[in-house]
């Protein structure tokens, strides 16, 4: 049985790279992808990608994926004291799943409290990550436990094959 993927994005100004690049990767390996928002329908990305959301994330059930990916861009901070996205977070983490996040999205496991204590990155040291109790490394891809970071679009395929090597 295919290993699948849960990618979620903003419904606006996610990071067109950061979700395109990967799932290009995720879907060349075989795993099944699927995209959650808050809202169905279309997201457009920061540089005009339309993409179809195929799930709310109030209707996400963690069990069913073996990874639950945040995707950056400045949409993403719409999950930054969202409730149900930390929860989601916290699910995955709790359950052993690969947790990952992108760019400025690694703010939301910050808000969530994941990464006390953990080694991360994102896409700029802005005192996020310290906030919440992490150490900022600079890396592109940054993996501590099963908490995957990255840093942007620059990095956005290096990510997704980390995650690969790692299900």
């Amino acid at each position: 049985m295919a290993k699948k993927i849960v990618m979620i994005v903003a419904n606006h100004d996610f990071r067109d790279a950061e979700y395109e690049k990967p799932k290009k990767v995720f879907e060349k390996a075989g795993l099944s992808v699927t995209t959650a928002a808050k809202n169905l329908g279309k997201a457009t990305g920061k540089d005009g990608l339309q993409i179809n959301i195929d799930l709310t994330i109030d209707k996400l059930n963690v069990t069913d994926y073996d990874a639950v990916l945040f995707i950056g861009g400045p949409g993403c901070y719409d999950y930054y004291d969202d409730a149900k996205a930390h929860d989601i977070a916290r699910q995955a983490y709790k359950s052993g799943k690969i947790l990952g996040a992108i760019c400025a999205a690694p703010g939301i496991l910050v808000n969530a409290g994941l990464l006390q204590g953990k080694k991360a990155t994102m896409f700029a040291d802005d005192g996020t990550l310290a906030k919440g109790g992490a150490t900022y490394t600079g890396k592109d891809v940054e993996v501590d436990g099963k908490i995957v970071t990255a840093t942007g679009p620059k990095t956005a395929e290096k990510w997704a094959e980390t995650i690969i090597g790692m299900i």
